[in-house]
């Protein structure tokens, strides 16, 4: 599928969901092929989760060569974004050191991550879900969570 085929397939997925308050497979796996694509021009195997809004994995992707530790921390990236409503990288400003929520990392039964690459995506500000990228550098998930939340914001109109 290319460029074109796949936007016109995500517009025609939009069609069809506008209105609903959740994620379903079909966004979240064309969302996970965008940012696997641009994983691969930055040479990062990535793992791509996208969760529902409840933090329940609806798909997740694992690019080959991919860490197996990878697979985990992007899941619990999707949940950590959705717990907190916020993205993992802005969390981790908050849980630094003298931060005010030092330490949370250590709650949720190990699931809270403290680095980026956990995004939520929210449509008419209603969170349906989110992202979680793992596999590169924090600095790398990071861009690729913030291209999938970008991204479902420029395919999808939702004004």
């Amino acid at each position: 599928m290319n460029h074109t085929e796949m936007e016109n397939t995500v517009r025609e997925v939009v069609r069809q969901v506008k209105g609903l308050s959740t994620m379903n497979l079909k966004l979240a796996t064309l969302l996970i092929e965008k940012v696997e694509e641009e994983a691969a021009k930055m040479g990062v195997n990535a793992v791509v989760a996208v969760s529902n809004a409840a933090g329940r994995p609806i798909a997740v992707h694992c690019m080959d060569g991919s860490y197996i530790g990878s697979y985990d921390v992007a899941l619990n990236k999707t949940y950590t974004s959705v717990a907190f409503q916020m993205s993992t990288a802005e969390l981790a400003k908050l849980a630094a050191p003298g931060g005010s929520l030092y330490g949370i990392q250590n709650t949720n039964e190990g699931k809270i991550v403290i680095f980026g690459g956990g995004e939520p995506l929210t449509v008419n500000g209603v969170m349906i879900g989110a992202i979680g990228v793992s596999g590169g550098t924090a600095e790398q998930d990071t861009k690729l969570g913030a291209y999938g939340k970008n991204i479902l914001k420029d395919v999808i109109s939702w004004k």
